[in-house]
C-alpha cells in the first residue's frame, strides 16, 4: 500500500489518493464518453493497494497508464498519456526559452546578470548554460522545502546559487607574502619564490587568477604595498650588482643603505657612491613602474572561469611608510593615472586606499603626498576608493605604528564592498579570510504586506514580526550551505587550501576543509531600505527623520539577530549592505506583479541598493553622508558610500578630498566618488559630457562610456541589465 510519494524535486510527501482520482477524471472529461466515477474509484483503489509503501510520482503515473490500458476505456488512456507528455514539455519549456535567448545573445536579465562577464562569447554562453541548468538542481535536491518556497515567493535570494553544488567559497584576502616567499602549487605545476619585483608582480596576478577559478566570488590582496616592498630592495640590489659587473667595483656597502625615498633624479653633478646610488635607484624605479604597469595590464586581460571573465580583483594599499612601500604605491598610482593600452581607464583591480591618521591623511603624515596623488588619480580614473581605518568599527586594539606587520591589524575590503574583519573563532584580521556565502532578504515585500494595517505602531510591529521569521530562515539556509561546503576536500582547492586560507597549512589533501572555514563569514544582505520605509511610514530616510530613525532601528535589529545567530550556530554571521546588480530588478518585478504599481515603492524598475538614499533623490553630499553613515557601523559584512559629482573631476582632486573628509567626520567606513568619463576609442579624446554620443574632436561615435555599476567599473553599458540602466538614468548630482 502506498504511504509516501517522492516528488520530482526530491521532497517526500504523504500519499493522497485524490490526486489519482483527479488526474483520471480530467482525462475522462476530454473524451466523448465522459466520466465514469465507478471505474475511477476502482483504478485508484487498485493502485493504492498494489503500490509499494514509497513510490515516485513517475512510477505512480506509469501504474495509472497501465490500469487504464487494461480497462475498457482505452480512449482515456490515450488522453492521459497525451496529458503527461504535455506536462513534461511545459516543465522543460522555460529552460528551452532561456537557452534560446542565450543562443541568440539576447540582452536580458539572464545574459546581463553580471556586467563583468561577457555572456555573448562561446565560453560565456557555456557558463550561462551551466548556470541555468544547475540552479533547478539546487532547488530540487540541495535546498529545504521551506527555503525553496521562500525564494520562489520573492522573500529571499541566494547569491551564486549556480555554484552551490561545487561547495566553493565566495572570496578571500590573499596573504600574498606566503606564496612570494615560498612559491606555490596551483594544481598544474609549481611556482618558485619571487626574487625581484617583476616576478612578484606576476605571481600576484597568478594568485588571484588561480583562486578565482577555485571560488565563486572576488579575490583581493589586503596589503599590496607591504607584500611587494621587499622586492623593490631586492631589485635595487640587483641593479647595484649589475654596476659591479660593469665597473669591477664592490658596492655591497650600499646594498642595505637606508634611503628616504625612491625618486628618479638626473645624475648631473653627482659623483662617487652618490652617483652609483642614484643610478641604481633610477633603474629600480623604472622597473617598479613597469612591474605595476604589467600588473594592471594583466589584471585587465587575463581570464578566469572558463575564459569569459576577467578576474574580479581588488588591492588594498596606502599605509606602508617605508621607502620601498612608498615606491610601490607611487608607481602603481602613476601607472593607473596614465591608463592601460591606448590610455583607457583600467577596470580592474578595484584599488582601495587605506586612509589613516598619523600615516596617510593629514599634511604632516609620511604618506600624505601619496594620498594627494591618490585623490588626483581617482579624479581621473575613479580608483582608488577610500577605506577609512579611523572609523571606530575599523580600528584594531593591537595596531601599532612601529609594527612591521601592522597590516595584519588593518581592515581590508574587496569587490563591491565585502568586509571581513571581526572573528569569533580566530584572529581579528582580514588576511587569509573571506566570505563563505551570502543571501539577501527582500525587506520591501515584508513592508508592502503590512501596508493595509491602518495603525502605524501595529503596522511596524507586524513588519518586525515578519522580518524576524525571514531572518531565521536566511540564517538557517546559510548554515545548511556551510555544512555542505564543509564536506569539500582540501584537494578540491589546490591553491586556496594550501597557501591562502588561514589555518590551511594544517590540512592534508584528502581531509575536509571543515576545520578551517569557520574563520570565514556568512552574510545576510538586504535591499531596498528606502522603499521599505516608504511602505511603512510614507517617506524614505533621506527625506524624513522619522523614517531615518526607523531605518536605523530595522538594521540594528538585523545586526543584533546576526550576533545571536553567531552564538546559535557558532559561525561568523554579519549583515551586508547588498550590492544589488542582477537582484536590483528581480525583487521589484516579483513584487510589482503581485501588488501592482505602488508610488515610491514598485514604480521604478529597481529597488535602491541596501541602505542608500535613492539615486533619484536630490540632496547635498553632506546630507547623504549624514543619512547613510549610521548604517556603516551596523553592516559588518560590507558597505559603501557614494557621491555623484558634476563636471570634469580630472582637474578637481580637492572634490575627492572633501568626500574623504566627510567620511572621516561622519564615521563612514568605505566610500568613493562617481563622475562621468567618456573616451573616444578612435582619437583618445576624453571629457565628462553627460550622454555624449559623438566625439567633439573627431566626430567618431565609437565611445567608451565609463560608469560604476555597483562597486566596480564597466567600460560599456551594453552589458548592464534593464534595472541597472534605469537606475543609472535616474542618478542625480550631489552638490
Amino acid at each position: 500500500m502506498i504511504q509516501t510519494v517522492v516528488k520530482r524535486d526530491g521532497r517526500i510527501v504523504g500519499f493522497n489518493q485524490e490526486k489519482i482520482v483527479s488526474a483520471i477524471r480530467m482525462a475522462m472529461m476530454h473524451t466523448e464518453k465522459g466520466e465514469d466515477m465507478s471505474l475511477i474509484s476502482q483504478i485508484a483503489d487498485r493502485i493504492t493497494f498494489k503500490g509499494n509503501p514509497q513510490m515516485t510520482v513517475e512510477a505512480i503515473q506509469d501504474m495509472v497508464e497501465l490500469e487504464l490500458m487494461k480497462s475498457s476505456r482505452k480512449d482515456v488512456a490515450q488522453k492521459y498519456i497525451a496529458y503527461r507528455k504535455q506536462r513534461s514539455i511545459a516543465r522543460n519549456a522555460k529552460t528551452k526559452e532561456i537557452f534560446q535567448e542565450i543562443i541568440n545573445i539576447c540582452s536580458n536579465d539572464v545574459t546581463r546578470e553580471n556586467a563583468n562577464m561577457n555572456a555573448d562569447t562561446p565560453a560565456g554562453m557555456m557558463m550561462k548554460f551551466s548556470s541555468e541548468t544547475t540552479k533547478p538542481f539546487v532547488d530540487d535536491f540541495l535546498l529545504s522545502e521551506e527555503v525553496v518556497d521562500t525564494v520562489r515567493n520573492n522573500y529571499l535570494h541566494i547569491h551564486d546559487k549556480d555554484y552551490y553544488p561545487t561547495k566553493s567559497l565566495t572570496c578571500c584576502q590573499h596573504p600574498l607574502d606566503n606564496i612570494l616567499l615560498n612559491g606555490f602549487n596551483a594544481g598544474h605545476g609549481e611556482s618558485r619564490p619571487a626574487k625581484r619585483i617583476e616576478t612578484a608582480s606576476i605571481i600576484a596576478c597568478i594568485s588571484m587568477e588561480t583562486a578565482q577559478n577555485e571560488m565563486h566570488g572576488g579575490q583581493a590582496i589586503p596589503a599590496f604595498d607591504f607584500y611587494l616592498a621587499p622586492y623593490v630592495r631586492a631589485s635595487f640590489i640587483e641593479e647595484l650588482k649589475a654596476i659591479e659587473e660593469l665597473t669591477g667595483s664592490n658596492y655591497s656597502h650600499l646594498y642595505n643603505k637606508e634611503v628616504e625615498d625612491y625618486i628618479t633624479k638626473p645624475l648631473d653633478f653627482l659623483s662617487g657612491d652618490e652617483r652609483i646610488l642614484q643610478h641604481a635607484m633610477n633603474k629600480t624605479v623604472a622597473r617598479v613602474h613597469q612591474a605595476m604597469e604589467a600588473f594592471i595590464h594583466n589584471m585587465n586581460t587575463i581570464h578566469s572561469r572558463g575564459g569569459n571573465q576577467v578576474v574580479f580583483s581588488s588591492i588594498n594599499y596606502g599605509t606602508d611608510t617605508s621607502a620601498e612601500g612608498r615606491c610601490i604605491i607611487r608607481e602603481l598610482l602613476n601607472s593607473t593615472y596614465r591608463g592601460v593600452g591606448n590610455g583607457e581607464t583600467a577596470i580592474f583591480p578595484i584599488q582601495i586606499w587605506k586612509k589613516k591618521r598619523g600615516v596617510s591623511y593629514l599634511p604632516d603624515d609620511r604618506n600624505y603626498d601619496l594620498y594627494q596623488l591618490a585623490c588626483k588619480v581617482t579624479a581621473r580614473r575613479f580608483f582608488p576608493n577610500f577605506l577609512n581605518l579611523d572609523a571606530t568599527f575599523n580600528q584594531h586594539e593591537e595596531w601599532r605604528a612601529d609594527d612591521p606587520k601592522r597590516y595584519m591589524h588593518e581592515v581590508a575590503t574587496m569587490g563591491c564592498r565585502t568586509r571581513v574583519f571581526e572573528n569569533r573563532f580566530g584572529p581579528k584580521t582580514s588576511v587569509g579570510r573571506g566570505n563563505l556565502s551570502f543571501s539577501t532578504i527582500n525587506i520591501v515585500r515584508l513592508a508592502i504586506e503590512c501596508m493595509e494595517i491602518a495603525n502605524k505602531e501595529e503596522r511596524i510591529s507586524m513588519f518586525f514580526a515578519k522580518l524576524d521569521g525571514l531572518l531565521d530562515i536566511a540564517a538557517r539556509q546559510l548554515h545548511e550551505r556551510m555544512e555542505f561546503q564543509k564536506s569539500a576536500f582540501a584537494k578540491q582547492f589546490p591553491l586556496l587550501m594550501s597557501s591562502l586560507w588561514v589555518g590551511c597549512e594544517k590540512l592534508k589533501p584528502n581531509e575536509t576543509i571543515a576545520p578551517v572555514i569557520n574563520q570565514g563569514t556568512l552574510g545576510i544582505g538586504f535591499i531596498g531600505l528606502a522603499e521599505c520605509l516608504v511602505a511603512l511610514v510614507g517617506k524614505h530616510h533621506g527625506e524624513s527623520e522619522e523614517a531615518q530613525e526607523l531605518g536605523v532601528r530595522i538594521v540594528t535589529y538585523m545586526r543584533d539577530r546576526a550576533n545571536g545567530f553567531s552564538e546559535q550556530y557558532q559561525h561568523n554571521y554579519s549583515i551586508l549592505a547588498t550590492p544589488a546588480e542582477g537582484l536590483s530588478g528581480r525583487f521589484t518585478r516579483g513584487d510589482r506583479k503581485k501588488f501592482g504599481v505602488l508610488p515610491g515603492i514598485t514604480d521604478r524598475d529597481y529597488y535602491t541598493n541596501s541602505n542608500h538614499v535613492p539615486v533619484y533623490y536630490k540632496c547635498s553630499a553632506r546630507h547623504k553622508a549624514e543619512v547613510e553613515a549610521p548604517y556603516h557601523a551596523l553592516t559588518g559584512g560590507g558597505h559603501i558610500f557614494y557621491v555623484e559629482i558634476d563636471g570634469d573631476a580630472t582637474h578637481n582632486p580637492e572634490a575627492i578630498m572633501k568626500v574623504v573628509d566627510m567620511m572621516d567626520q561622519y564615521n563612514i567606513g568605505y566610500g568613493s566618488v562617481n563622475h562621468n568619463r567618456n573616451r573616444c576609442l578612435d582619437c583618445g579624446h576624453e571629457n565628462s559630457t553627460k550622454n555624449l554620443e559623438e566625439c567633439p574632436k573627431c566626430g567618431s561615435k565609437n565611445l567608451d562610456k565609463l560608469q560604476r555599476i555597483t562597486g566596480y567599473l564597466v567600460g560599456t553599458t551594453d552589458r548592464w541589465n534593464k534595472a541597472k540602466l534605469a537606475e543609472l538614468n535616474d542618478r542625480v548630482i550631489h552638490e
